[in-house]
């Protein structure tokens, strides 16, 4: 596994703005890593760097031990999901196209992620057709699919009822516990004491504390994480390395 993730001096510009602004960061190979923090703080791009879907201005991340390594094999949630117009297993198929994986691996794996969802029945309804809790746990069965190491949750029950956010978040401990490495992130606060072994707050671009969950939450070291936390919103007044 090319874990853990180091991150030196990320910076990543946008609009003639800093949205990272010089991020150093070690993730850990195992457990669920939640990042927190107000709207604007960077959490996304943060996410959206590690995949490689923005480019950095500045800065590195590594992998492995002497950070040198491959990048792990990935996959994303993202808050709302996009599905193709086609049938629920063709858009968890697509997960493997760009691995090449033999036909009758690929429709193996389709099946067993189906099945781990609760959505073997309904492999070949129109996904489209789905609900917006059925739709995100096609999006989870198209990342089991590809057997990740790492896997970017963004808000992924932002939008979804009680009952439903129950079961992603059975279906994240279940990813979680297969061996899957998870950066998850979350306005949802008890969604991050129930799953998160260690927490990033991010203020203004920039890390303003990591550390144990249980830790941060109690007894927040920096100013800025005790604001968030606190429910004050005018971050940008404090210095993050407060």
């Amino acid at each position: 596994m090319n874990l853990p993730l180091r991150i030196a001096g990320l910076v990543v510009e946008a609009g003639g703005r800093r949205v990272l602004d010089g991020i150093d960061l070690e993730i850990a190979t195992r457990g669920i890593t939640a990042v927190i923090g107000p709207n604007g703080a960077g959490k996304s791009t943060l996410l959206r760097a590690l995949d490689g879907l923005v480019a950095p201005s500045a800065g590195r991340i590594g992998h492995g031990r002497d950070g040198a390594g491959p990048p792990p094999r990935r996959a994303f949630v993202f808050q709302r999901t996009a599905l193709l117009r086609a049938s629920v297993a063709r858009n968890v198929a697509l997960a493997l196209e760009a691995e090449a994986v033999p036909a009758a691996e690929a429709r193996a794996r389709v099946a067993h992620a189906l099945a781990r969802v609760g959505l073997a029945d309904r492999a070949q309804d129109a996904a489209r057709r789905l609900s917006g809790g059925e739709q995100q746990r096609v999006a989870f069965a198209r990342a089991w699919a590809r057997a990740p190491e790492l896997l970017l949750l963004d808000e992924p029950t932002a939008s979804l009822d009680p009952a439903t956010t129950e079961e992603i978040e059975r279906l994240v401990v279940a990813l979680r516990d297969a061996g899957t490495k998870i950066l998850l992130v979350s306005h949802n606060l008890g969604q991050v004491g129930r799953l998160a072994e260690d927490v990033v707050v991010l203020a203004a671009g920039r890390v303003a504390e990591h550390g144990p969950v249980g830790t941060v939450f109690r007894r927040p070291a920096t100013q800025a994480a005790r604001a968030y936390l606190q429910g004050e919103l005018p971050w940008q007044s404090f210095d993050a390395s407060s």
